[in-house]
């Protein structure tokens, strides 16, 4: 699947975990069509590497500052000089998580809130960080959180992250209410399983589940990185204009994850 080239011209993208997995695909994605972008994230080895392989491999000047979604005044900080690197804010892309899989009568409480504190305080502390500068996005500010198909149904050995992405689509619900008097969207996008991501390798391959997961996608193979990107930028530019408070599942009709 491709867009028309140029079709994010203009527009200046931050994406929170961006130098690895499915935000990667996301800034290579958003940079290839026209798009100024920069990551977030809290390792600078990664960011570093990151940025050295997006101009490398495809010939993108991506801008990094450090920064743990978890500190409201740090990610803060790192918002507000990235969005002077970029010339501001259009799009933000909500995509740090954290998880791991344990039974919910074995998951300790700093456990939990370790995940909550990635996944949904760290979304809430993303977009109040953005707020002023997609305010002033002249086409309308956009946020994109990358949540999950599991955060609709009961997620057996992952609460604390079923829980954080349910929470983040409300919260996105929200604020394209709230919000929408300044022009800001705000939507999710809920990856089925994605190939070659962490989250595939450690909840479905390690587990042994990859057969059966396989067998209840319509489709019958995993996704791939690109297919999230897309569903972003579709939410990001003008294909997306009247979309706000809604998700989009890219899953390929998946059923693994309902009544497991």
């Amino acid at each position: 699947m491709s867009y028309a080239e140029g079709i994010l011209n203009g527009k200046s993208a931050i994406v929170t975990g961006g130098a690895t997995g499915i935000g990667s695909y996301i800034v290579r994605k958003l940079g290839t069509l026209g798009a100024k972008v920069g990551i977030v994230s809290r390792k600078e080895e990664n960011l570093i590497e990151a940025a050295r392989k997006f101009k490398q491999d495809d010939g993108l000047d991506v801008v990094w500052r450090t920064g743990d979604v978890r500190d409201p005044d740090g990610i803060k900080n790192s918002f507000d000089e990235l969005a002077g690197d970029l010339g501001g804010i259009d799009i933000l892309v909500c995509n740090a998580a954290g998880n791991f899989i344990c039974p919910t009568e074995e998951l300790s409480w700093n456990g939990w809130r370790t995940v909550i504190e990635i996944d949904l305080n760290g979304t809430f502390n993303c977009c109040q960080a953005a707020l002023l500068h997609l305010k002033a996005a002249t086409d309308g500010g956009r946020i994109i959180s990358i949540s999950t198909t599991q955060a609709d149904y009961g997620w057996p050995g992952a609460a604390h992250a079923g829980a954080a992405k349910s929470g983040i689509q409300n919260l996105m619900k929200t604020l394209s209410v709230e919000w929408g008097k300044f022009g800001i969207r705000a939507n999710w996008v809920s990856p089925g399983p994605i190939e070659g991501t962490e989250g595939v390798d450690r909840l479905i391959i390690q587990q042994g589940l990859a057969d059966q997961v396989k067998e209840r996608i319509p489709l019958g193979t995993f996704g791939e990185g690109d297919d999230i990107a897309n569903a972003v930028v579709y939410l990001s530019s003008a294909t997306g204009r009247y979309v706000s408070g809604t998700g989009l599942a890219v899953d390929g009709g998946s059923q693994w994850d309902r009544g497991r």
